[in-house]
């Protein structure tokens, strides 16, 4: 087996290289939603004061999940923009910062540590290639306080 790998070295790394390249040259076109698709929290409720860690649970109606990097219809994956003042460029593969987190497993809750204060919480599916869908399926701003 290992000779196997040093052998054939270059066209492995030829073809990983091919491989991660592939969904971003699908990049350019964002999938499309249905109609009334829908993402919003399950939890925590709109100004609601909560302790850190704080769980957050993600709705999702009208579509399915699916994790990054599997092109199925009418699915997507969840993104959660943390205090995010400014809507992100939505043509674009959302970036994946400290403020916008991505859970391209398929993931529908998460554990968040938030200093005390007040914080806004914003859900934006993503289609395979973690760009948001046309039209784009995204919660209402939410603010919660952290005591």
């Amino acid at each position: 087996m290992y000779s196997f790998f040093f052998q054939n070295r270059k066209q492995i790394f030829m073809a990983l290289i091919v491989c991660l390249f592939i969904p971003f040259s699908q990049a350019q076109n964002a999938s499309s939603s249905p109609a009334g698709a829908t993402v919003y929290f399950i939890s925590p409720a709109p100004g609601e004061h909560v302790k850190s860690p704080v769980t957050v649970r993600f709705g999702l109606a009208g579509m399915g999940v699916a994790p990054a990097g599997l092109p199925v219809k009418n699915t997507g994956h969840h993104h959660l923009l943390i205090d995010v003042k400014d809507t992100p460029n939505l043509n674009e593969p959302l970036p994946s910062t400290k403020n916008i987190k991505h859970f391209g497993l398929g993931q529908t809750q998460t554990e968040l540590e938030l200093s005390p204060g007040s914080h806004t919480l914003r859900l934006v599916l993503g289609d395979h290639v973690h760009i948001p869908h046309s039209p784009p399926v995204m919660s209402n701003t939410i603010t919660i306080t952290v005591e």
